[in-house]
Order: structure tokens, then C-alpha cells, then sequence
């Protein structure tokens, strides 16, 4: 089968798009660098859809990789004929393929090689061809050492059936069709389990069955959690007699003595092989397609997060709240630069909350400081109250941020780099001051399932997961552009054509010469070759340097396009960029050549009009109901601020500012039925809640969605 016709078959798109777009990532081109910079070649594709193209060429590649590795199996055990090998190479589908290979990977043990080498295959022939009704006499020439009586040699006969039965690839797709219609999923909890304290979140499931193309994602991943943490067992049913009955109608073609042993051998195949193949192959399809939409929420979320709102190079006073071991405090420059750090005790059991408003007040005063983060851990409330309090001489702004992660990163190797001489609880509290100031780059630094806004990530496909993340880290990371005379390197790794590698020799030519005056000076960093550079250097931001196009998303190859506009209109390069009037007086279409079309130049011509502009929103100050302190303080009808802080295909979970969060569930967030929970709130958002039930024992909050703010 041709790659491209599968790629049209599967994508819908058009055939000379997904050529070219092969073509492109043939020669290691990006995603990011494909959708941004070659929409001529594709055909205006996007990142989505030019990521459908290489999920599609990768499944292409795997099945044909599969197809090579049967053929040759089949071919060295001598029974490869032409017919057959069109017929494995012309599969489309992996399940298809695997049916076709079912009887060229035989087990030496199974019942029915056991049978045919007591002899007994001839015997299995003569009953399928349902001619005999001495069927019992025929039996008696077949006993033997092994087979001591015609019984024995009649059952041997049937396990050779039954298997002819479970490799008859018509019976399997007829079987697996009706599982996929009709199937049920049965949940019952092992008796000693029941009263498991962990087994309890799991309770709904003790007694459960439904549909299982009904049954959604997240449910189906909870159900797997508890059968995997031994608290259920579960199985699939459907109708056994119309089952049978399908198969039979395929098999029987005469009413003699042969019948009955055929209806017994059909009964054993599928008891013993058909069903429980097949369900767990549809079980491992529901598996997948629950990890599918379980890593596309995940995904969603992500990037939301990743694209939240930065409060820009601000000098930023960041505290790591805490009771017992105290609130770290930190103080950073306008760069994210640790200036100084120290801890108070504003809180029980010390209560030195005079000395804390003193010495950050004093902090606010040295350091300059333009802005309070707050982690949203322990304590939390209480130290914004007691920041609130202080009368600084300056306005400052009070943000509470997201400490989710903040351990993690602490912890690492990355941390440990970036501070070798700080323990974790003062990398922890810069990096909640640098999520205020760029939640992007400090983000990046951290394993994206570690975040918490996903459902079941650790249940689903590991390798999948990673790959679905990461390529929505580089799709962020690519879309808002990286300085590349601040970036991390973890940062820098993301970027388009680098990788961590070519980060590091970034950082480390960076630190021994100083910062990049222009783009061209990234081609100095060693290892970092054209290829590179072609992918990467649109990406890249060099603020405040000589030429103004290098703190632009115009791509390099295109600064003689620019400048030919600015030598047209009689300006100098400066003077074109952010000049309404010249740039709408450009004529675009006296600028096209055989590489550059429409596409790109309309590009270009938006980024002048705003060259490095970040397209995400500013920070804003959010304050929690400050009456609100537990969950026993909750009372039904409440309205309450709150914040997303979670995004599931059942709703949204809200921090409300109690350790527990409210779920609104999605027939609660709407009047109108909602296919799509992100359409409705986003992570981060800030919206007002009504209370519409509390269950204190559970600790568990039913919300509504009142209004976004």
C-alpha cells in the first residue's frame, strides 16, 4: 500500500499537500517550522493538521514494518505463496494483518497440535466435510497409544476445529463486530476487598455494568485502575446463543452425526478462544481510545496553562507559604535573577507576624519589588491575608499562583543545576516567583504529567502521553518565540531544530561570549549547523539588537523581501516596522516569487505591524471570598470566586481557597448540552460559582457555573 494514499485516506487533505509536507518532514523539518514557514509548500496546512500527517506516517510505517516481519516469518516456514503474500501486503489495518498471520503462529502446546500429532487431523477433516453418519465408527480406526477410545478421538478432532473455527477471519470480524455493538462491560468486587478503606473510591463499580460503547473515557480508565489495584474483576458479555448461532450458520451445511461434533467444536472455539480474544482485544481498543481522549484533555490543559497569562520582567517578591518550618521567601530581578532569599514565621506555631510584615516590607523597599507571589500550598490563605495587611509605600499587586509541579522541579536535576547551593525550598520559591513572571519558561522545566491537569495520566499509554505533550510544549514554546539571551535551556530545548544538546552549547557559548547581538551569531554556537539554523532562528528573539527584524517571527530567509519593501517605499527598515500607513500601502502581490506566495507575506506583513508581540493575556489580580476558610464554612447557594484549576471530559474542578476543590460537572456548566468542556471554561480562568451541595464526610463539592469574570 502507497504511503500517500493512506495519508489522503485517513487525513482527507489534499494528495499535493501531504506530498510536499512528507517531502519537508523527509528532510527533518519541524512541525512548528513546516505550519509557520513553508504554507506554500503544504498548502496552508496547520500545525493540527500537519501533526495528522505525521501521526498517520508513523501508524503507515508501523504497519508496513509489520507486514515485512510476517511475510518473512511465514516465508521461512516454507509456506509463503504469492497469493498470500498480496494478501498481507495489501492489508490496511492492523487487526486485519494479525488475523490473516493467526494460523502461521502456532504453539507447539496448544490442544489442537496436540491433536494432530496423535494423528487425528484427518478424522477433524472428515467431520467438517459432513458427509458421514457412522461418524463414532470412523473414530474407532484413529485410537492409539494416546487414544485409548473413540471419544478421545473425537474430542482431539474437535480441538482441531475449534481452532480452524478461531482462524477463520469472516467468524472473527463477524464476532468482533457484534462485541463492538453489543458488548457489555461487568463489574463485580472480589468479596475480600470490599471493605478496603482504598477500595472505597472504587465503590460505584462493586455492582456495575453498562455498554461498553457507551461507557465514557474517564469512567473506563477508573474501572481499569480499580480491576488493576485488585479491587474488581471484570468481564465482557454479549448474547452467547446469537453468537453461536452466527457461526454456526457459517459452518453447518448438512443435519448428520458430524453435526453435533461440529455445534460442540464451534461451542469450544468459542468459549476457549473466540471470545476471550476478542474481548480483550476490544478491551485494548476501549483502552486506547479512553488514552486518546484522556491525553487530548490532558493536552488541552496543557497548553492553556502553558499559555497563561505572564505578568512580565517584573521584580518579583515570591513566598513559598508554610506553618511548622515557616515561608521561604525570595526576592528576584526584573530576568528571574535570585537576589536574595530568607524565611519568616508569621505563623502558628511561632506567630511572629510582626516580624514577617517588617522584614517583607523592608524587602519590598530594598529590592524594589513591583509584585507579591503567593504559592497556593499550606498557608496560603493565611500569608495573603497577612501581605494584604502591609502599607507599602508603593502599589504593589498580590498574585496567588499554582505551586503544582513546584516539588518536582525543586527537586531535579534541573533545579539542583540552575541553584547548587540552595536547598529545594528556596528553588521551590523561586520558581513560583518566575511561574508569575513567564508560567511558559519556568513550565517547560518541569515533566509535563507532574503538573496535575489531566485525568488518569498515570493510567494511560506512558509513550503516548509524552509524545502528545511534548509536542504541545514545542508547539507553545514555538508559537509565543523564545530570547535567546535569557532562555533556559530547557527552554531553548523545545525551540524548533534545537533540542537539548544544541541548548546546552547555546547556554555555555552564551555564558563564555556574552549575549547574541544578531541572529547570525547564533550560527557560531558549535554543532549548530544550516539545518539547524533554518529551523530554529524564526523562533529565536534577540531583543534590542542591531537589526529590529531579530526580535521578529520574520524568518531570516525573508530579510530581503523586507528590506526590498522598505527600499520601495523610500524608508529605512526601521521606519517600516509598526508604520501603519507604509505597510498598508504595500502591494503584496509585486513581492510573490516561485517560494514565497500570499501566505507567507501576509505573515510577514502582520508581524511589522506588531514584531514580537506575546499574544497571551496579562496577569490579573484574583482575591478568594475571604470568609471562606474550610469546607464547613460552605453553605448551599453561595456565590463564590474561584478559579479552574483542572479540566476533565466529566467537568472542572474550581479552587474555591479551601484545601478541597468544587467540581462543576458538565450538566452544571451550561443550560445547553456540552460536547466540549473547554469550549466552555479554560484552565486558569477566573469565574464565579454557585454551591450546589456539599458532602462534608466525602469532602466533596458539587458547583455550578454562575458567570466568568
Amino acid at each position: 500500500m502507497e504511503l500517500i494514499s493512506y495519508l489522503v485516506k485517513h487525513t482527507q487533505l489534499s494528495e499535493k499537500s501531504i506530498e510536499n509536507t512528507v517531502a519537508l518532514l523527509n528532510e527533518d523539518c519541524t512541525i512548528p517550522f513546516i505550519s509557520r514557514y513553508r504554507k506554500e509548500r503544504t498548502g496552508n496546512l496547520d500545525e493540527v493538521q500537519v501533526g495528522e500527517i505525521v501521526k498517520f506516517k508513523a501508524q503507515f510505517e508501523a504497519l508496513e514494518k509489520r507486514k515485512a516481519a510476517i511475510i518473512k516469518a511465514v516465508e521461512e516456514q516454507g509456506l509463503l505463496t504469492p497469493e498470500l503474500q498480496s494478501k498481507f501486503q495489501n492489508c490496511a489495518s492492523l487487526t486485519i494483518l494479525e488475523d490473516l498471520y493467526l494460523p502461521f503462529k502456532k504453539s507447539k502446546k496448544t490442544k489442537a497440535e496436540t491433536a494432530r500429532k496423535n494423528g487425528l487431523e484427518p478424522l477433524a477433516k472428515i467431520i467438517m466435510a459432513q458427509r458421514s453418519d457412522e461418524i463414532e465408527f470412523i473414530a474407532s480406526k484413529y485410537l492409539g497409544k494416546e487414544i485409548i477410545n473413540e471419544d478421545d478421538a473425537l474430542e482431539g478432532a474437535r480441538h482441531i476445529i475449534a481452532e480452524w473455527v478461531n482462524e477463520r477471519t469472516d467468524i472473527r470480524n463477524q464476532l468482533r463486530n457484534q462485541l463492538e455493538q453489543h458488548a457489555l462491560i461487568i463489574c463485580k468486587v472480589i468479596k475480600t476487598k470490599k471493605d478496603d478503606e482504598k477500595a472505597q473510591k472504587f465503590r460505584d463499580y462493586f455492582d456495575w455494568s453498562e455498554p461498553l460503547n457507551r461507557c465514557p473515557s474517564h469512567r473506563f480508565l477508573a474501572i481499569m485502575r480499580a480491576e488493576k489495584e485488585g479491587f474488581i474483576r471484570i468481564k465482557i458479555e454479549i448474547d452467547t446463543d446469537r453468537a453461536l448461532d452466527n457461526i454456526e450458520r457459517r459452518i453447518i451445511k448438512s443435519n448428520n452425526a458430524c453435526t453435533a461434533q461440529i455445534e460442540l467444536a464451534i461451542a469450544d472455539a468459542y468459549k476457549r478462544l473466540l471470545l476471550p480474544s476478542l474481548s480483550n482485544e476490544l478491551l485494548k481498543t476501549a483502552k486506547e481510545k479512553a488514552d486518546a481522549s484522556a491525553i487530548q484533555v490532558f493536552s488541552k490543559n496543557l497548553k492553556q496553562l502553558l499559555l497563561g497569562a505572564p505578568l512580565g520582567e517584573k521584580r518579583i517578591l515570591a513566598i513559598d507559604p508554610g506553618f511548622r518550618t515557616g515561608c521561604k521567601v525570595v526576592c528576584l530581578d526584573a530576568q528571574g535573577d535570585l537576589k536574595h532569599n530568607e524565611t519568616i514565621y508569621p505563623h502558628a506555631p511561632q506567630n511572629d507576624s510582626a516580624g514577617a510584615i517588617k522584614k517583607i516590607s523592608s524587602l519590598v523597599d530594598a529590592h524594589k519589588i513591583e509584585a507579591i507571589a503567593i504559592g497556593n500550598g499550606t498557608a496560603s490563605r493565611e500569608t495573603e491575608q497577612l501581605v494584604k495587611r502591609i502599607r507599602f509605600k508603593n502599589p504593589i499587586e498580590v498574585f496567588v499562583v499554582s505551586e503544582a509541579g513546584a516539588s518536582i522541579y525543586s527537586a531535579s536535576k534541573i533545579a539542583r543545576d540552575e541553584f547548587p547551593n540552595y536547598d529545594v525550598t528556596v528553588r521551590g520559591a523561586v520558581s513560583i516567583g518566575r511561574r508569575l513572571a513567564d508560567p511558559l519558561a519556568e513550565l517547560v522545566k518541569i515533566d509535563a504529567k507532574s503538573i496535575g491537569v489531566g485525568q488518569y495520566q498515570h493510567d494511560v499509554d506512558q509513550t503516548k502521553l509524552k509524545t502528545s505533550l511534548d509536542t504541545v510544549v514545542e508547539s507553545c514554546v514555538n508559537s509565543v518565540g523564545v530570547n535567546i539571551n535569557t532562555a533556559s535551556v530547557p527552554l531553548l530545548s523545545y525551540v524548533s531544530g534545537i533540542g537539548p544538546k544544541l541548548a546546552e552549547n547555546i547556554v555555555a557559548y552564551r555564558n563564555e561570549n556574552g549575549a547574541f547581538k544578531n541572529r547570525a551569531d547564533i550560527k557560531k554556537v558549535p554543532r549548530l549547523g544550516g539545518k539547524a539554523f533554518e529551523q530554529g532562528a524564526g523562533f529565536l528573539r534577540i531583543k534590542d539588537g542591531k537589526n529590529p527584524l531579530d526580535d521578529s517571527a520574520v524568518h531570516p530567509e525573508s530579510y530581503g523581501i523586507v528590506q526590498k519593501m522598505a527600499k520601495d517605499k523610500g524608508v529605512p527598515l526601521s521606519g517600516i516596522i509598526r508604520n501603519e500607513a507604509v505597510l498598508k500601502s504595500i502591494d503584496l502581490k509585486s513581492y510573490c516569487t516561485e517560494t514565497i506566495g500570499m501566505p507567507t507575506l501576509e505573515d510577514i506583513l502582520e508581524e511589522l505591524e506588531k514584531p514580537g508581540l506575546d499574544r497571551r493575556e496579562k496577569a490579573k489580580v484574583f482575591t478568594f471570598n475571604q470568609n471562606i476558610k474550610q469546607i464547613t464554612d460552605l453553605q448551599q447557594g453561595q456565590l463564590l470566586p474561584g478559579i479552574v484549576n483542572n479540566i476533565t471530559n466529566f467537568g472542572c474542578f474550581v479552587d474555591i481557597g479551601i484545601k478541597e476543590s468544587g467540581l462543576i460537572h458538565v450538566s452544571n456548566l451550561s443550560d445547553s448540552f456540552v460536547k466540549d468542556v473547554n469550549a466552555h471554561v479554560s484552565l486558569h480562568q477566573q469565574i464565579v460559582v454557585k454551591v450546589l451541595d456539599i458532602d462534608v464526610p466525602r469532602k466533596r463539592i458539587q458547583l455550578a457555573l454562575h458567570k466568568k469574570a
